[in-house]
């Protein structure tokens, strides 16, 4: 994915707007660890033509409904993901996705870090220290993806729109202040369009890439995989 690792490079957004989500419940006090989702940004939203109400072509209408086309059909998926921290640290591991409003990132060892969302709560869990911040899924644009019905023109302010012969690149953010951040989804083109991956920046400028490979869309995923541990209760065992 050539292109789509240049792409990446030059991903940065300078911004005007500072937001918080804060963490739900004990944890609230506890530094927010990074997420490939956004859970709990502090971010800046770029002013563009597109976020103002200006109209957008007809070419770069037509790429967002592709990304809105490729989340509509999608019902389960997995796979393996490569995630680029700000610190140019890099952590792989599996993820699985059952629309609306669920996903699961299981981190390679030597971390035992797992990202879940029920499809109302995001919770970044450690399983090595047994404990967990949680969020509202509310306050993550990765949320629109999820959504049953997917229309970014509708739930979406568009800050850019990029495609050549071989990706779409759709950068939005939420429309609704209290779902601060901002993301950029990456499509691969191709017989069948393909998701590749996305990139999320933080307000310091800090940028946060997640690349995808070996896709597979089974008919079924166990639910369980959605379902958060009870790290608390054990703890009291």
């Amino acid at each position: 994915m050539t292109g789509f690792s240049k792409s990446i490079a030059a991903a940065a957004v300078i911004a005007a707007l500072a937001v918080t989500a804060v963490p739900q419940g004990a944890n609230a006090e506890k530094p927010i660890r990074t997420s490939p989702v956004g859970a709990g940004w502090d971010s800046k939203i770029q002013q563009s033509p597109t976020s103002s109400g200006q109209a957008l072509t007809a070419e770069q209408i037509g790429a967002i409904d592709a990304v809105n086309s490729y989340f509509n059909r999608l019902t389960n998926l997995q796979g393996r993901f490569e995630q680029t921290n700000p610190d140019n640290g890099v952590q792989r591991g599996r993820f699985y996705l059952m629309r609306p409003g669920r996903f699961r990132f299981d981190y390679r060892r030597p971390s035992r870090q797992v990202i879940i969302s029920d499809g109302t709560y995001l919770a970044i869990q450690d399983l090595d220290l047994n404990n967990e911040d949680v969020y509202s899924l509310e306050n993550t644009p990765f949320r629109i993806l999820l959504r049953e019905t997917v229309d970014l023109l509708r739930d979406a302010k568009i800050l850019a729109v990029k495609q050549s012969e071989h990706q779409i690149a759709v950068t939005l953010t939420d429309k609704s202040p209290h779902a601060p951040g901002q993301i950029t989804v990456y499509l691969a083109r191709g017989d069948t369009p393909e998701l590749a991956g996305w990139v999320t920046t933080d307000m310091q400028g800090g940028v946060t890439k997640v690349e995808v490979s070996d896709l597979s869309r089974p008919d079924n995923l166990k639910k369980g995989l959605f379902e958060r541990r009870k790290l608390f209760m054990k703890s009291l065992q």
